[in-house]
């Protein structure tokens, strides 16, 4: 499966994809997109983001609570979640982090639930798939404080500098990118030119994040192949190039298996 694309970071199970979710998967198999990643926000969404991935034989899980959602979250919650990272479809757990920009969850809980994801990545030996905005500094003194080395995991929609992204690389981590990186004026595409081919990933976040020429409509897989294909302008290298060390990346940290069909 030479030069596919891995969208490691979708929402597939959010309602603006209800009318057409097949042809939304559909279209990302045309686009050379052989396999995707939706991912759970809170129980609910990722129980769904399972059920999705059992339908589709090139569309994997995680599940997780975001920051945002993390004061909602009760202990039975966290019971079932943790049952769920043993379903052979979930291959991560995410989206969990921090997010003190719109802090709708109080700062000490969501450190509180981050560490609990955090205990059960190394415990399960499974990759982290973090989100955070404006807790950048926070949220590496909480990975120093486990463990500064050999964490597996992704910082997705990268939202800091390339003193960050060293630190996040040096720790382990992986760095994805949006397509923001498609912006005019773009910080992101800085950072995206730069980093090293092996510690790269590609995802939309759709529904949101739409890339250049789309902007404006509704973000799906299908176009992870814009993002890459800004990388590869911004490298000034083969979009092959970028699709051959994303995909590879994507298959080693999530552990997943691509079929041509089921």
């Amino acid at each position: 499966m030479k030069n596919v694309l891995i969208d490691t970071h979708t929402h597939l199970d959010f309602d603006q994809f209800d009318a057409d979710r097949d042809e939304v998967v559909y279209r990302a198999k045309e686009a050379n997109v052989a396999g995707m990643i939706t991912i759970g926000t809170d129980l609910q969404t990722s129980k769904k983001s399972i059920e999705i991935a059992c339908r589709y034989h090139n569309v994997f899980a995680a599940a997780g609570i975001h920051p945002h959602d993390a004061g909602n979250a009760s202990e039975a919650d966290f019971a079932e979640l943790y049952e769920m990272y043993s379903h052979p479809r979930v291959v991560a757990i995410g989206e969990v982090g921090l997010d003190y920009y719109r802090n709708l969850t109080k700062p000490d809980i969501q450190r509180r639930v981050f560490r609990r994801f955090m205990q059960w990545a190394r415990e399960l030996d499974k990759p982290l798939i973090i989100h955070t905005r404006e807790a950048e500094e926070e949220i590496l003194a909480i990975l120093r404080d486990m463990s500064k080395k050999g964490w597996r995991g992704v910082f997705h929609c990268f939202p800091g500098d390339m003193a960050m992204a060293e630190k996040v690389m040096d720790m382990g981590f992986y760095i994805s990118f949006t397509g923001s990186v498609t912006f005019k004026n773009s910080t992101a595409a800085e950072i995206a030119k730069n980093i090293p081919l092996e510690r790269l990933l590609l995802e939309t976040d759709c529904p949101f994040m739409t890339p250049v020429p789309h902007r404006g409509k509704r973000n799906e897989p299908a176009f992870v192949q814009y993002v890459a294909q800004k990388i590869a302008e911004l490298r000034a290298i083969p979009v092959e190039q970028v699709a051959g060390y994303t995909t590879a990346n994507a298959l080693e940290l999530f552990g997943i298996t691509l079929v041509e069909e089921e």
